[in-house]
């Protein structure tokens, strides 16, 4: 009589979730518990510099989100490949080429607001936050969650930019995007209680308003600095 042995079964391989937990912190995170403006204290001469109005405010994010998720998944897909020692260099040709594209599209289909961006667009590739992404995580994660961190940390960015912007316009020129939201009526000078506030429209009221979300933003998330 002879025995029969059955042959192993191969267990089913798993596949790591689309949105598992550490997908779901790479995009929420950056947001607010880790934003890389009010908690990192990175990126802030790009918020000063384009944020005087919304419609130069949202390319910049645009082109930010488009550099960074990029950026990151690149390097990411390269990061087995890349030898440590000259990593940086690898990294800064990476994200100069992708912002090199980035300029041209917009020379090409938005000329005015290209121009009025001026050097600001090539200096995302000195941005704080674009380097460090590429360096802190996408060296040693994978692409897919790479990609999230990228959008995460791109999109904290964003909102915060946005609604300086948004502040900046609105109180030192009464618009949105060229179109009128304070009511003329409204002004000082046709008997109302509004004017615009000069202040709005220089760097220190640039400072003075990402100062503001960031003391909300820190005291939301009771985030204090390390002594």
């Amino acid at each position: 009589m002879t025995s029969t042995v059955d042959a192993p079964v191969d267990a089913p391989v798993e596949k790591p979730p689309l949105f598992g937990k550490a997908e779901k912190r790479a995009v929420l995170d950056p947001l607010v518990d880790d934003n890389p403006i009010a908690l990192q204290a990175l990126g802030i001469c790009s918020a000063l510099a384009v944020t005087l109005k919304v419609s130069p405010t949202l390319i910049m994010c645009l082109a930010v989100i488009v550099v960074l998720t990029a950026s990151n998944t690149i390097i990411s897909m390269l990061r087995n490949y890349i030898p440590h020692k000259i990593r940086i260099i690898v990294m800064l040709t990476v994200i100069s080429s992708l912002v090199t594209l980035v300029d041209i599209c917009l020379k090409a289909f938005a000329y005015d607001l290209s121009k009025s961006l001026s050097v600001f667009i090539a200096l995302i590739v000195t941005n704080c936050i674009v380097m460090g992404r590429a360096e802190a995580f996408a060296m040693g994660n994978p692409p897919w969650r790479s990609f999230l961190d990228g959008l995460g940390n791109a999109l904290g960015y964003s909102w915060i930019l946005i609604v300086v912007g948004v502040s900046r316009e609105l109180f030192g020129a009464g618009q949105l995007m060229g179109a009128q939201i304070i009511p003329e009526s409204w002004y000082a000078v046709n008997g109302g209680w509004f004017v615009n506030n000069g202040l709005m429209v220089l760097a220190p009221g640039a400072f003075i308003m990402i100062g503001i979300v960031i003391w909300i933003q820190r005291a939301i998330t009771g985030f204090s600095e390390a002594h």
